[in-house]
């Protein structure tokens, strides 16, 4: 129930960053104003007895944010990769919550896992260890099939996680109400929408089947990306507590020394990384949505490994076109074309001045084209991108969320490989690409075949459609039923007026 009781929640939050120590190491993080600071402290202190303990062996802000739970903990996973918005020091705290959280035990996990797959682990598998990775959802272990010696991931949902998590959902979902109704200022953000999207998104992730749908698409998708690799899923002994999977062997992408020490080039990883994300994104509209330094490795020959596809994301083909044409204005520094195409998708109101919408891009992204990338600032310029989009009244678009969300997370983590890389140019000639192949004659060519199909399937609706049109223009009150004769004739109608459109429409394109 998202009712006042979600006021103890929130309080208890703050409350535990201020017992944890963790409140002014965030706020110093965030560099944040006087009066936010004063704020938070006048809140905070007189509650800090109602704050969790959490674990006092790890950092502050880490044991704050594990002490309240999943949703926080994946919140902390995405600042994790952003060492320029918190600094080094606390980024590197917060990875930790990739997947290095207290595991749970191993007898419990074995327990779920023959619950689950209707029989006893020893009978599975002839080895089972300990848990090797442990995050928000669930942790995994290492094992060997019994009957075929195959070495595999076994993945397993946390215990009691479902319920902690829908606490948590309850109580933002009950502070973006509050937030809307302080400040209507907000509402064009929609938080509350943000919120529901969070919610499906991370529900999703708790139904391991689902993920083993994701990691099989997923694979299909990319079976000819050269240098990527995912491990896939064993179906037989998976369900939606337990995803047993290929088991993959790589080092983290987030220890640079390590990667370093074995050879491998980091700043190719980095652009690679970044590169990968957009071609999925642009060229397949099906990408991975949770890409941070814990579910990526780098295999002995260099290859990128992916893991956890619990939080995929998913755009359709004319976003993805609106999304590539935004990109590539920005590339080439053509503000007009990003302000005009943002107007086109209806994005920002059509009353506004597109000119000035164009002239407010081009203070956004003309300090980042030739200028050290060490000493651009993501924090400042996602700020006044904030104030601009205020301005001019652009709503959040929640179908964008995910997109813009991991295209942070993508390029923090390439950013933690290479300080120096210039994300604009390694995603030039993916996004190139994509233009060339989108918007050409080809792609022309193709989107007329794919109308002449869509007039293909509804063809045999379409006499009906034209006749109840041309019925209500004529008489307002309902039309009566056709007689059943009338019925059997009218499918034979239709499949000659679909014959019809697909002829003519297949010879306007050879023609």
């Amino acid at each position: 129930m998202r009712g006042p009781h979600n006021i103890l929640r929130l309080v208890r939050t703050g409350a535990t960053f201020e017992r944890s120590g963790a409140m002014g190491v965030a706020l110093d993080a965030l560099d944040a104003p006087p009066r936010l600071r004063l704020a938070a402290r006048v809140l905070g202190w007189p509650f800090r007895w109602m704050g969790y303990r959490g674990d006092p062996n790890l950092p502050p802000v880490t044991r704050a944010i594990t002490a309240l739970g999943p949703a926080y903990i994946k919140f902390g996973q995405i600042l994790s990769t952003r060492a320029d918005v918190v600094g080094t020091e606390l980024a590197d705290q917060l990875r930790m919550l990739q997947d290095r959280l207290p595991p749970f035990p191993t007898d419990q996990a074995k327990r779920i896992i023959e619950t689950e797959l209707g029989r006893p682990v020893d009978l599975i598998f002839s080895e089972f260890s300990e848990p090797v990775a442990a995050a928000s959802i669930a942790q995994v272990h290492r094992a060997r099939i019994r009957e075929t010696g195959q070495e595999v991931a076994v993945k397993v949902v946390r215990p009691g996680i479902e319920g902690a998590f829908r606490r948590d959902i309850d109580a933002f979902h009950f502070a973006a109400g509050i937030i809307e109704a302080l400040s209507p200022a907000t509402r064009r953000l929609r938080p509350r929408d943000v919120v529901s999207h969070f919610e499906s998104v991370v529900s999703g992730e708790l139904d391991l089947r689902l993920e083993a749908a994701s990691a099989s698409e997923f694979a299909e998708n990319t079976r000819d990306d050269e240098g990527f690799v995912l491990p896939l899923p064993i179906w037989e002994l998976s369900s939606r507590r337990v995803l047993t999977s290929d088991w993959a062997e790589g080092l983290p992408l987030g220890d640079r020394d390590a990667l370093i020490a074995a050879g491998h080039d980091v700043t190719h990883l980095g652009r690679r990384v970044i590169q990968l994300f957009l071609q999925h994104a642009l060229r397949d509209g099906f990408f991975h949505a949770d890409m941070h330094h814990g579910n990526l490795k780098v295999a002995a020959n260099g290859d990128i490994l992916a893991y956890d596809f619990g939080i995929m994301g998913e755009i359709d083909a004319y976003t993805r076109r609106v999304y590539a044409e935004i990109l590539m204005g920005f590339i080439r520094r053509d503000y007009r074309r990003v302000a005009r195409v943002h107007f086109e998708a209806g994005y920002v109101p059509r009353d506004r001045d597109e000119a000035a919408f164009a002239r407010a891009l081009r203070a956004v992204g003309e300090p980042i084209f030739g200028a050290d990338a060490s000493r651009i600032s993501m924090a400042n310029l996602l700020a006044y991108l904030f104030e601009v989009t205020e301005r001019f009244g652009m709503q959040t678009r929640t179908e964008l969320i995910l997109l813009q969300r991991t295209m942070v997370v993508v390029e923090g983590v390439a950013r933690s490989l290479d300080p120096q890389l210039n994300m604009w140019q390694a995603a030039k000639p993916v996004v190139a690409d994509y233009i060339k192949g989108s918007l050409g004659p080809r792609a022309m060519a193709r989107d007329a075949t794919e109308i002449v199909q869509t007039l293909g399937r509804y063809g045999p609706l379409l006499p009906r459609m034209v006749e109840d049109m041309l019925w209500r223009r004529a008489h307002p009150e309902p039309r009566p039923q056709p007689p059943s004769r009338a019925r059997r004739w009218m499918p034979i109608v239709a499949a000659g007026g679909t014959a019809f459109i697909l002829g003519g429409g297949l010879g306007l394109m050879l023609g």
